[in-house]
């Protein structure tokens, strides 16, 4: 938007570090540091300098915010009464329950280790739908400023490097669950074999689940943690992935049978998706 935007105090790193960001401004969210992503043409993600949190920003954020895809014409969900998402810049679509908060297209979550001065990502997902934003909220560290966590998040990136979508599917998933629920423990997850999948419109690739249990639960909101990744060709033969990432093991974790309609929604972008 033109506006400079100062560089906030360092946060505290008392959980694992989540950043989302809406490129054309500030956005405060739900997590243990906020911080942004430049997306490069080339299909890396690099850390960017923090915008500063804003009321304007926080209000955009909570209450509705800007919905990709206002603009007339084009594909209608395959689940009537749900809205579609898209990343067209990895040319996925899929479509959510209206429950989900849809995020900007220029919208991205990654996590760091907690431990990481420069917080470069170890994974991400582009123009996420999350899932109940304030699931739980925790003053942990008694500052007097409370953190929010969300219920689950689902997005899609690219896998620049893979050499099959298997290798992808387990790699993005056990990082998803590592770096938001067991750090710094990678003994506490539990990797599913592949499997073959194939979505409602014909898109096939492979499928891996990775869940954590017995990780120590330090703060209220600390659970453990569940990843679902279908990774997968796109149209221009580079491998894509899609990424349910939430709670498990709580009363309100998503079913299996949500993750998997959802899922089955995915196909590859084409002009016109996502818009009303």
């Amino acid at each position: 938007m033109g506006m400079s935007t100062p560089e906030p105090p360092r946060p505290r790193r008392n959980r694992t570090t989540v950043a989302v960001v809406a490129a054309s401004a500030a956005v405060v969210v739900a997590c243990a540091a906020v911080g942004y992503l430049t997306l490069r043409d080339d299909g890396n993600d690099e850390a960017g300098p923090q915008p500063t949190p804003t009321a304007s920003a926080s209000a955009s954020a909570s209450d509705g915010g800007t919905d990709r895809g206002a603009g007339g014409g084009g594909s209608d969900p395959l689940v009537a009464g749900w809205n579609t998402v898209v990343n067209a810049k990895r040319g996925i679509t899929f479509d959510v329950p209206v429950s989900w908060k849809r995020q900007s297209a220029d919208w991205v979550s990654y996590v760091t280790e907690n431990d990481d001065p420069k917080e470069k990502p170890l994974v991400a997902m582009m123009a996420p739908a999350i899932l109940k934003e304030k699931w739980c909220t925790s003053d942990d560290d008694k500052d007097g400023t409370p953190e929010e966590f969300s219920l689950a998040s689902v997005g899609t990136t690219g896998e620049q490097g893979a050499k099959s979508a298997a290798e992808a599917a387990e790699d993005t998933a056990k990082t998803w669950v590592y770096g938001l629920y067991t750090q710094p423990d990678r003994s506490r997850l539990t990797v599913g074999e592949p499997e073959s999948f194939r979505t409602k419109s014909g898109v096939e690739g492979s499928l891996v689940t990775v869940t954590s249990s017995g990780a120590p639960k330090k703060g209220k909101c600390d659970t453990d943690g569940k990843a679902v990744t279908f990774a997968f060709k796109n149209a221009e033969g580079k491998f894509v992935s899609w990424t349910y990432v939430g709670a498990h093991g709580v009363p309100d974790e998503v079913s299996d049978a949500t993750i998997r309609q959802i899922l089955g929604t995915v196909r590859l972008f084409k002009d016109g998706d996502g818009e009303d």
